[in-house]
């Protein structure tokens, strides 16, 4: 009986990734009938039984609010550094300045690294160059920037952080954030 129940707890974890596969079966071959869909249907519980995906465990708290605040900030910020970035190539053009900021991070977790370096590649004009993990350093390539700036951009990435870890942080990389502002 448990078994049974084991086996049904893991096909229902694979119903997001066969739902995806099939939805790409069906863009794939450009037609929505019930054929296409169910032999979609077919090859993705082959590939989703024959290749498992292992199970991530990862000790996030999402909280709602605080992730919509994170999405506004990265769409604001889309739209800003697109702004400043055409600005910077009208008036200053292929001699405008650039430079490299090593930023420490507060957090130790490889999630919360990966989502800041994808907030900070997000938009035009910084993207991430490096991360060594072993002393938590992220190296940010920034378009547009003096050597006076060097301050303002590692505040912008730790600034990030910090909502990120208030939208999907464990309590400890709350802990952490929270002992940095006090």
């Amino acid at each position: 009986m448990t078994e049974r129940i084991a086996r049904r707890g893991k096909f229902v974890r694979r119903l997001p990734i066969v739902a995806w596969l099939t939805l790409v079966w069906v863009m794939l071959w450009g037609t929505f009938d019930l054929g296409t869909l169910f032999f979609g249907l077919v090859v993705a519980v082959f590939v989703a039984t024959l290749f498992p995906n292992p199970t991530i465990r990862t000790n996030f708290a999402v909280r709602p609010l605080r992730v919509l605040q994170l999405f506004g900030y990265l769409a604001w910020d889309l739209v800003i550094s697109t702004l400043r970035v055409s600005w910077q190539a009208v008036t200053q053009g292929p001699g405008t300045p650039a430079g490299i900021v090593a930023v420490t991070l507060r957090t130790d977790s490889d999630h919360i690294t990966a989502m800041l370096a994808n907030g900070v590649s997000l938009a035009p004009g910084k993207f991430v160059l490096q991360i060594d993990r072993v002393n938590r350093i992220c190296y940010v390539y920034a378009l547009g920037m003096r050597a006076e700036d060097a301050e303002s951009v590692r505040q912008e990435v730790l600034a990030l952080e910090r909502r990120i870890v208030r939208a999907v942080g464990s309590d400890t990389d709350l802990a952490l954030i929270s002992g940095e502002e006090g």
